[in-house]
């Protein structure tokens, strides 16, 4: 499958920057003329990425999250990117509830809002090697309704 068209951003591991990132992200994905379910679909779990990312990579400093989106005739993908601390245990950090700062009073369903509202959720990572997330969104209306596409 051929990539329609691509973007990347970088910015500082702030918490004024996930709504830039989230707004960003749906700017972007609305070439491809999701339905508004989509779109709310794409900016939460882009928001819940960034915001592990903010709070759980860099810690007290900041560092840069970066975000790679790619269009492609019937899906997005986007990749939320640190080069934080990483993340010890994968499976156990996918877990509802599971959090390592309960002194933030944090929830622990980052990963599991992100696989309910995306169609693939991917992590990758390790201890001082940082995170990628990668969230995949098929376009239902576009796979359906393929006389839709451009």
């Amino acid at each position: 499958m051929e990539v329609r068209n691509e973007m990347k951003l970088e910015f500082m591991s702030k918490s004024q920057n996930e709504a830039f990132a989230r707004v960003t992200v749906a700017a972007f994905a609305a070439q491809n003329d999701p339905t508004l379910d989509e779109i709310a679909d794409i900016k939460t779990a882009v928001s819940e990425a960034v915001t592990n990312a903010i709070i759980h990579a860099y810690e007290t400093n900041y560092g840069i999250v970066e975000i790679i989106a790619r269009l492609y005739d019937t899906k997005i993908i986007v990749e939320v990117i640190d080069e934080g601390k990483g993340i010890e245990n994968v499976e156990k950090a996918r877990e509802p509830l599971f959090t390592s700062k309960p002194e933030l009073e944090r929830s622990g369903m980052g990963f599991t809002i992100m696989e309910t509202f995306m169609d693939e959720v991917e992590v990758e990572s390790a201890p001082g090697m940082g995170t990628r997330v990668k969230l995949v969104k098929y376009f239902k209306s576009l796979v359906l309704e393929p006389e839709r596409r451009y």
